[in-house]
């Protein structure tokens, strides 16, 4: 919960701890109580209480003289639940084909709002494509294939599109980041038409990327998307976009082409 005082709301009570481990989340290398203090706006007293509550459930650790970091029982928790996902134990099996024959990394992710979340990610043994998804990380919707695909499906009119990220303009994240609501609208609408979504190099230079819906199980809305990732200068979006019949295939449980380079001599 929250308390006003004077014009400044305050956070107090269970919503102050989990404001704290929240704030802990986006320190990997771990923060400090001046840090964690700063960006929950609360008193150093208090942060430490909270922290103090956390170390208790193994969910933060003192890594250092005045040091903290996200405990080690929390990523139990956190990868445990990942892995046993209905949704990602069913995808998993479709990622590690699509990584085996194409040699490519291999995505799966969900729409949240105007973002994606990553629940899974596989990369080939060697030559892996370096990118910035992580699972659980987010990305805006509207500069990846999984998020264009998923939100074709999602918004019916421009109208639901500026309600849900606004009216623009968009960040650029590259030179080639669609930033016009309007010109992803009809990005959005041929995407439906097709059946496929592509980033060409919009959310990451050098990568291209083609996303196909996850099939539902109930004959309901995709709930995700699978993706392709590749370097540029090694897959075209091109060869991504030829593949798309192989991709779907092994995104429903077919079996063919063992490389990106037999499908494309098809």
């Amino acid at each position: 919960m929250t308390e006003v005082v004077g014009d400044e709301p305050r956070i107090v009570g269970s919503d102050r701890v989990l404001a704290v481990l929240a704030a802990l989340g986006s320190h990997p290398r771990g923060a400090t109580l001046d840090q964690l203090s700063h960006e929950v706006s609360s008193p150093k007293p208090t942060v430490h209480r909270a922290l103090a509550a956390l170390r208790r459930a193994g969910f933060a650790e003192q890594i250092d003289r005045g040091v903290y970091a996200i405990g080690d029982e929390l990523l139990r928790i956190a990868f445990q639940t990942v892995a046993e996902r209905p949704d990602v134990a069913r995808v998993r099996p479709v990622l590690d084909e699509l990584t085996a024959t194409f040699g490519e990394t291999a995505h799966y992710a969900v729409l949240d709002g105007a973002e994606v979340v990553y629940r899974a990610k596989t990369d080939p043994a060697a030559g892996a494509v370096r990118l910035t998804s992580v699972v659980g990380g987010r990305n805006p919707a509207y500069r990846t294939a999984v998020g264009k695909l998923l939100l074709s499906g999602r918004v019916g009119s421009e109208a639901d599109l500026r309600a849900l990220i606004g009216d623009g303009p968009l960040e650029a994240r590259t030179s080639r980041t669609l930033t016009d609501v309007g010109a992803l609208w009809r990005e959005l609408e041929l995407t439906r038409e097709r059946g496929y979504a592509v980033d060409d190099q919009e959310n990451e230079l050098g990568i291209t990327c083609v996303a196909v819906a996850l099939p539902p199980v109930d004959g309901a809305t995709p709930v995700g998307a699978v993706s392709i990732s590749a370097l540029a200068f090694r897959t075209s979006l091109a060869d991504l976009v030829s593949a798309v019949p192989r991709i779907r295939a092994i995104v429903a449980g077919g079996s063919g082409p063992r490389s990106l380079a037999d499908e494309t001599a098809q």
